[in-house]
């Protein structure tokens, strides 16, 4: 995936992306991510702890991924600033630790497929951090807005319908929700490298290390037996390393850096579809009323949030009218 997507020089990066890139990389979060819903909760169902689990996965695809940077680029291509590392910590701990580790705890108690309905909330979040830059969002961006959020209110307050719901692995997965949102956010304006390689691999080695101390701290080293894991734990995780890692989070660096955050926020009204019919095919979780509507909303709002900031670029001209999936 890297090969196909991502340029072996920042130089490269600077230059405005082709439309065949850009959409590989969309499609690659659209599906990949909206299936790791169901992988990660087939790791926390089958004896894995969570936050242990996501960090082996980040910390794993990270050493691959940085020792194929260095095999072709040698240990040079890895020297960053000061700065540089600051950032791609607090964007790593941001998105991976909270964010990522946020969705795996909640996923214990709360549905796959509500989890990634939720999660379509973190555009319509991006829209309200635009405020901090004095940017001023379109009417139509806060339709969506308002739409969305009364959405994502609907599936958290009725627990989207669905009974067993522990509102403290709702609160969680709000928390991480708005970190992945802010990390996202921020990511530029931080001052990460621009060469998305070396942003990856820093991001996943802190973010991956990172899960891996909290997980500690709060005990789950004690509670854990490998006696437990089953072999679909492990095919899982496996999964979660070279696709959602390696191939989807390295898909998703890219996209932060070199396209529009209204597009590449697409991936989150995308993912739902995704994990819910997955979950219902796989899982036989329930798709109550509430969902659909719930969701719909979501969809809905974050739908007109990419519409109502669709700048007029040479890539966005180039695509379809309407992200693919929908």
């Amino acid at each position: 995936m890297t090969t196909a997507i991502e340029p072996d020089r920042a130089a490269h990066e600077s230059r405005t992306p082709s439309a065949t890139a850009t959409w590989t990389a969309l499609w690659l979060v659209y599906i990949i991510w909206g299936s790791t819903y169901l992988a990660i909760r087939v790791v926390v169902d089958q004896g894995l702890p969570p936050l242990l689990a996501m960090g082996v996965r980040f910390l794993t695809a990270g050493l691959l991924m940085l020792a194929y940077v260095v095999i072709r680029r040698g240990w040079a291509a890895l020297r960053v600033t000061r700065r540089q590392l600051i950032a791609c910590a607090v964007v790593g701990i941001a998105l991976l630790g909270f964010g990522n580790g946020g969705v795996a705890i909640a996923e214990q108690t709360v549905p796959r497929g509500l989890a990634a309905l939720l999660v379509a909330g973190a555009p319509l979040i991006l829209v309200l951090l635009r405020l901090t830059t004095g940017d001023r969002p379109s009417a139509l961006s806060w339709a969506g807005v308002v739409i969305g959020f009364a959405g994502v209110a609907l599936l958290a307050l009725r627990s989207g319908g669905v009974s067993g719901v522990d509102p403290f692995g709702l609160a969680v997965l709000a928390f991480g929700i708005v970190m992945w949102a802010a990390g996202s956010f921020y990511s530029k304006p931080l001052g990460v490298p621009n060469d998305t390689a070396v942003t990856t691999v820093l991001e996943m080695l802190i973010g991956g290390g990172s899960m891996l101390i909290f997980g500690l701290l709060i005990g789950e080293g004690g509670d854990f037996a490998a006696s437990q894991v089953t072999w679909q734990g492990v095919v899982a995780l496996a999964y979660l390393i070279v696709f959602g890692s390696l191939i989807g989070y390295s898909a998703y660096s890219w996209l932060l850096a070199n396209v529009p955050i209204s597009l590449t926020g697409t991936y989150a009204y995308v993912n739902p579809a995704v994990a819910v019919v997955l979950g219902a095919l796989i899982l036989d979780e329930q798709i109550t009323s509430v969902v659909l509507i719930g969701g719909s909303l979501a969809i809905v709002g974050v739908a007109l949030v990419v519409r109502g900031e669709r700048p007029a670029s040479p890539v966005e001209t180039a695509a379809p009218a309407e992200p693919p999936g929908r």
